[in-house]
């Protein structure tokens, strides 16, 4: 599957706020996409309470991985904005 690796734009990470837009997103679009940290097991990125497992602080690297590539860009440029302004 085609993944991308980007930093967490978010001031304070992706807490809520930031992973509920990724999530809606995520829904709104169909598609299967994941997000991982390095050396982590990915999670389903159409669910805010998983995004927030992934405990991705403010600089974090975060793999987008879909299948859909409007998906991945979609999720690759929220992941990468300040979510909390």
């Amino acid at each position: 599957m085609p993944s991308k690796t980007v930093i967490v734009g978010s001031a304070v990470g992706l807490h809520a706020r930031p992973a509920a837009i990724i999530a809606e997103a995520v829904a709104a679009s169909g598609a299967e996409v994941t997000l991982s940290m390095d050396g982590g097991e990915p999670v389903d990125a159409g669910s805010a309470l998983m995004i927030m497992t992934l405990g991705a602080g403010n600089a974090a690297q975060v793999t987008v991985t879909s299948d859909d590539e409007a998906a991945l860009n979609t999720v690759v440029e929220l992941v990468q904005k300040d979510l909390d302004a």
